[in-house]
């Protein structure tokens, strides 16, 4: 059975223009991710795959096409709108991890569900929940400098699944890891896609792929679901 579609870009591309030169980003594609998916988005750098993670996660506007999150057509979204469907719907993991430093794991954790406006007591439990998924929450008093590269990066998934949102997006999540880290985090991502969530995660790291339940590769602007002749490194 067919899992539902979470996030699609139909005919989507992005240009930059600088001054009279254009740069062609992405060029014009479709795709989309399911539900239960963790879907692996392989390229060099400067291939687009950033861009396309950009455009399903609502950060950038397509200069053509159309982007949908959950059904939304977000591309005709205000800056407003694509806020709030960022926060309820989309978690966001990061190379650099992008924890506050003051704070604590678990006020990391809290922080999407405090701008949410949800009740403090409601939002550390919740919090909570989420740090014992990623197995987390022995050090939910530690602050970012006390944590190893992988607890660092547990504690932006927990961060990214608090809200519940349906759709997980990580950049480059294994790129500063160590290779024991890399499979603690690839399993706690293939365990939130197998629990449900949409997962895409973009790399240039070829060892990522037997978490993969898809692979898509983005080259010079286009996605093709063939690797190149060249694979990358």
């Amino acid at each position: 059975m067919q899992q539902p579609i979470v996030a699609e870009v139909k005919a989507a591309g992005k240009v930059y223009k600088m001054g009279d030169t254009q740069i062609v980003a992405l060029q014009p594609s479709d795709f989309s991710i399911q539900a239960g998916e963790l879907l692996l988005i392989i390229g060099p750098s400067g291939s687009g795959k950033t861009t396309l993670l950009s455009l399903i996660g609502c950060v950038i506007y397509p200069s053509e096409g159309k982007v949908f999150v959950q059904g939304k057509e977000a591309s005709k979204m205000n800056e407003n709108q694509l806020a709030h469907l960022r926060l309820n719907s989309i978690g966001f993991v990061f190379q650099n991890f992008n924890l506050i430093a003051p704070l604590n794991a678990l006020e990391n954790v809290m922080m999407p569900l405090l701008l949410l406006g949800i009740n403090t007591k409601i939002a550390k439990e919740k919090s909570m929940a989420a740090l014992e998924r990623v197995g987390m929450a022995d050090r939910a008093k530690n602050l970012p400098k006390q944590l190893s590269g992988g607890q660092q990066q547990r504690v932006s998934i927990a961060r990214a699944l608090v809200t519940d949102a349906p759709l997980l997006l990580c950049d480059e999540p294994t790129a500063s890891l160590d290779v024991k880290s890399v499979n603690v985090v690839m399993k706690e991502l293939k365990d939130l896609a197998q629990s449900g969530k949409a997962v895409a995660v973009v790399t240039h790291d070829v060892r990522l792929r037997p978490y993969a339940d898809r692979i898509i590769y983005v080259d010079e602007g286009k996605i093709t679901n063939e690797p190149p002749s060249e694979e990358f490194h």
